[in-house]
């Protein structure tokens, strides 16, 4: 039961840190490089209308903001999980990524950044984060019975 309770834990914790992250570099993103005069970020609608406007450097920041996010969420979970530490990083990866789709289908975006952000922003990140998890602290090694 207390693996379990952890393992949830770990969940909650790696989103909220991970969504921490993501907004951290969302609200940076347009301080780096400024939207072009007329383009209102915050407004979807306005968004849409002058989407054309933006160039790919405008669309680093919230990559980086999935991407880091993700993968900052998975290695706190994996960190803190006691058990089943890869499956914690996968669970976030996995909310991120729905996260990411809901966003795609609200957030006018050109059609190149939604693929990439959905295939390397967050299950690839998990993994990772899974990985640098596993670095920071590693599995022990099961003593063999005498």
């Amino acid at each position: 039961m207390k693996s379990i309770l952890r393992f949830i834990l770990a969940v909650i914790v790696g989103l909220l840190v991970g969504g921490i992250v993501n907004m951290a570099l969302v609200l940076t993103g347009p301080h780096v490089f400024p939207p072009p005069a007329g383009v209102d970020m915050s407004d979807a609608k306005n968004l849409a209308a002058n989407i054309h406007l933006l160039t790919p450097r405008h669309f680093v920041f919230p990559f980086l903001a999935h991407a880091v996010g993700t993968l900052v969420g998975a290695m706190v979970g994996h960190l803190i999980a006691s058990t089943r530490r890869a499956g914690v990083a996968g669970v976030i990866g996995v909310f991120f990524l729905v996260g990411g789709i809901t966003a795609a289908r609200m957030i006018p975006a050109p059609t190149w950044f939604i693929a990439l952000d959905l295939i390397a922003a967050y299950l690839p990140m998990a993994w990772l984060g899974a990985r640098f998890g596993n670095c920071l602290r590693p599995q022990p090694m099961p003593v063999p019975p005498a």
